[in-house]
């Protein structure tokens, strides 16, 4: 299938029209990396679907995929799990 790239200047990023499950999710990778970028602090995973203007599950997999590749560190306090970039990553 092929695949469209669209830009939102109001939220600054690309979407991707068509395309393979692959593609979206990798594009959900950047929409969560961009939503950790911007956080100065470290950000409640549950609270990245709506963060990052994303389903549920492509919001998880985009995170899966930036932990895949080593780019975020997780840290968990009782029942609560926060996310953050690597200090590589981070752009401050």
């Amino acid at each position: 299938m092929d695949r469209m790239y669209v830009y939102n200047s109001q939220k600054d990023i690309f979407k991707i029209i068509g395309g393979t499950m692959q593609d979206k999710i990798g594009e959900a990778a950047g929409q969560v990396w961009s939503v950790l970028a911007k956080s100065k602090t470290p950000v409640n995973v549950s609270d990245l679907p709506k963060l990052a203007n994303l389903k549920t599950h492509l919001a998880y997999q985009g995170l899966g995929w930036l932990a895949r590749e080593g780019k975020v560190a997780y840290q968990t306090k009782g029942q609560k799990t926060t996310v953050s970039l690597c200090h590589a990553e981070c752009v401050c």
